[in-house]
């Protein structure tokens, strides 16, 4: 396990905690934007990595959405 995995894991995890959807959703645009140098200097393991981070990051966020939706729902 690299220490970009470690650090993804922390962040995730702390994103997890503080469920707000727009703030996991901001990580997979800069995980995103953060990839596009590496594939062009043909990093492609870390690059590669960065893209799956983007997509847990976004999958997080619409599960959150999800979650506070329905909970909304109820709510009423």
């Amino acid at each position: 396990m690299k220490i970009q995995d470690i650090l993804f894991l922390v962040v995730f995890i702390v994103l997890m905690i503080k469920r707000d959807s727009r703030i996991p959703a901001v990580f997979g645009i800069i995980s995103l934007i953060l990839s596009i140098p590496l594939f062009s200097f043909w990093i492609f393991f870390s690059a590669q990595r960065l893209t799956w981070y983007a997509g847990a990051f976004f999958l997080l966020s619409i599960i959150i959405t999800m979650f506070n939706l329905g909970k909304k729902e109820n709510a009423s």
